[in-house]
């Protein structure tokens, strides 16, 4: 495990000004933000929306007429017009984290914690958030159990999600604040989250694919690229290259669901081990192809986290080991490599 501080260039979306800008700080049930520079002309419950996107806009609205939001220690309506540089402060209700998210006791490997996020290297098998047909043993109540306090806080900390069958680092809130300045970051582009990929065929070259992500027209549980999709970006570079397939270093602009899988699929490359998003790969060697049936989930890993720590706004770096599934598989693969290769 690497932890370690560095400079990286971020990408600014709505100018929002960085933790240190809040007008005060107090209690941590209450949100302090100030109202960037460029939000000058909206209403105040749009410009809610766009600093607190991790709430709908009816529970945000909500707050509004239940005189949960002030600014400049004033009471306000939804329509009233915001000029930027304001004091805004939020009093979320309690009880976010719905009371049929029971905490549960299950380990975690936890990377790193502080009073502010921790960092979990997830499992393959480990549902992130409950949902359809998962309703209990996920991250969230194994979250739920380790650090109580996250009832109070949306999805229990949960900033972002990997699927099931893919493992590596997740990085949870453990505040409110904390978690608005994570997904805020997110929609600027300041967390650097990069993955490795094991896809059937040769690639010769880095590339990017550019493509926006929506749900599949007919079957709901898939993702696809679609025009009416939202954008995306993946960026890929070459690790290592065998026999037809070839390991890469995944990089993401943005964060779709499935957007690695699709993406990959989109470019014939799927995903070794990826039922779902299987498609048509290159043609590939008869006896790698039985090789790599074996593997029976998608061959994906987020191996390293990088992002601007809430607190201290310094850049702050993890990186993991894949797991023993992943690393048995090459394995195999470069013992292949050396027995082919001409003498």
């Amino acid at each position: 495990m690497i932890n370690s501080v560095k400079d990286e260039d971020t990408h600014q979306n709505y100018n929002v000004k960085p933790p240190s800008s809040v007008c005060k700080e107090d209690e941590s049930t209450v949100i302090h933000l100030t109202i960037p520079l460029n939000f000058a002309g909206l209403r105040l419950d749009q410009a809610l929306a766009k600093l607190l996107p991790d709430w709908s806009r009816s529970r945000l609205q909500s707050w509004i007429e239940a005189h949960r939001v002030k600014l400049n220690d004033q009471s306000v309506i939804a329509k009233q017009k915001v000029w930027g540089g304001e004091c805004l402060q939020v009093s979320p209700q309690e009880a976010i984290t719905s009371p049929v998210h029971a905490a549960e006791a299950i380990s975690l490997n936890i990377v790193a914690e502080d009073d502010t996020l921790l960092v979990v290297n997830k499992p393959v098998g480990l549902v992130t958030h409950p949902g359809n047909g998962n309703w209990q043993g996920t991250l969230l109540n194994a979250l739920l159990h380790h650090a109580p306090q996250l009832e109070k806080v949306p999805r229990a900390g949960i900033v972002h999600r990997l699927d099931k069958d893919t493992s590596g680092l997740l990085v949870v809130a453990k505040t409110i604040e904390a978690q608005t300045n994570l997904v805020r970051q997110l929609q600027q582009r300041t967390v650097r989250r990069e993955y490795l990929a094991l896809v059937y065929g040769m690639l010769e070259q880095a590339g990017s694919v550019n493509a926006p992500i929506g749900r599949h027209p007919t079957q709901r549980t898939k993702m696809a690229i679609s025009a009416k999709g939202k954008p995306a970006q993946t960026h890929y570079h070459i690790v290592e290259t065998f026999q037809s397939c070839t390991l890469l270093r995944c990089i993401l602009d943005t964060g779709r669901t499935h957007q690695i899988r699709v993406h990959m699929q989109s470019i014939r490359h799927p995903l070794v081990g990826d039922s779902v998003y299987c498609g048509k790969p290159q043609k590939i060697d008869v006896s790698v192809a039985q090789l790599l049936s074996g593997f029976t989930r998608q061959a994906l890993h987020a191996q390293k986290l990088a992002l601007l720590h809430p607190k201290t706004g310094h850049s702050v770096t993890w990186e993991v080991e894949m797991p023993h599934d992943m690393q048995q598989l090459l394995d195999l693969l470069r013992n292949r490599n050396r027995k082919t290769k001409p003498q």
